[in-house]
């Protein structure tokens, strides 16, 4: 696998407009300052809009790394996720680097290619809106810029799980995530309600929620949430989960509850997860296939 150095290199010849490098840049040091909770560090900073691209790329798997994952004797069938098309823009003002990914390994050939269809028209639109939105502003001397990227976020004999991260640099950053969660056993798609007995997780979940932002506050470091009710924020903020609220199952087999930047905290804490004790939800779960 690439290291950074030579990823950074690679892009080394992107011209990015000023205006747009001074908001990505500023984006991109509030980005790394929260992810390093997180375990995830972006050691170098030539360009801010290399940065952008490095942070992106790194995370997807190359080839390399699939044919390495192949020779792993516990997997027992690799699965791959490998970029399938970019699509680019560049000018003067706009930047946009979308990633398309495409699946590759399921047992279900028709899962594999609904993913694949799905991806491609989802990224082609996202592309498309682009160009329309830069087209509708092309006397307008905002800049704006668009990444996207799907990476491996957990892998094992049970669960494999997609990541998508979009970033969106205007007048500020905007990071958002989804995850695609795939029963590889099952071949069959992961849902929020699929893994509880029956609505009972919403209240239960954002319970828990609530009381984990309680704790966890600490207005001194900047850690900060929307609460519904709390009348710092005029009585507004988080009050339940929607009943597909973004989750993933992680490698230690724990539901994790997400939200996008600005969503229930402010943007410097940036993407923003609750890890769901398994006693809280042990008795509203289906089975224990999944979280443990």
């Amino acid at each position: 696998m690439k290291n950074l150095e030579s990823l950074i290199s690679e892009y080394q010849n992107i011209a990015i407009p000023d205006e747009l490098e001074q908001t990505a840049a500023k984006t991109i040091v509030n980005f790394n300052q929260r992810r390093k909770k997180n375990r995830i560090l972006i050691r170098c900073a030539i360009s801010a809009a290399a940065v952008i691209i490095v942070f992106i790329s790194t995370v997807n798997l190359s080839p390399m790394a699939a044919s390495a994952l192949s020779r792993v004797p516990i997997v027992k069938n690799l699965v791959q996720l490998v970029t399938f098309e970019e699509l680019s823009y560049q000018s003067d003002k706009y930047v946009a680097d979308i990633k398309v990914p495409q699946v590759k390994g399921l047992e279900d050939k028709g899962l594999e290619k609904f993913l694949n269809q799905e991806y491609l028209a989802e990224n082609t639109k996202l592309y498309n809106d682009f160009l329309q939105k830069i087209g509708e502003n092309e006397l307008s001397p905002q800049s704006l810029a668009l990444f996207t990227n799907y990476t491996v976020k957990t892998y094992n004999e049970d669960i494999f799980t997609i990541e998508e991260i979009k970033l969106e640099v205007a007048a500020s950053g905007t990071i958002s995530v989804t995850y695609t969660n795939i029963d590889l056993k099952n071949q069959i798609i992961i849902t929020l309600p699929s893994l509880f007995k029956d609505d009972s997780y919403i209240d239960v979940i954002s319970a828990n929620i609530k009381t984990q932002m309680k704790q966890k506050t600490n207005r001194d470091d900047g850690i900060i949430y929307f609460v519904a009710g709390d009348k710092t924020f005029g009585g507004g903020g988080f009050d339940k989960i929607s009943p597909n609220q973004t989750f993933y199952i992680n490698s230690d087999s724990k539901l994790a509850i997400v939200f996008d930047e600005y969503e229930v905290a402010p943007g410097s804490m940036g993407i923003v997860e609750f890890i769901i004790p398994i006693e809280e939800i042990q008795d509203i779960l289906v089975s224990n296939v999944y979280i443990k």
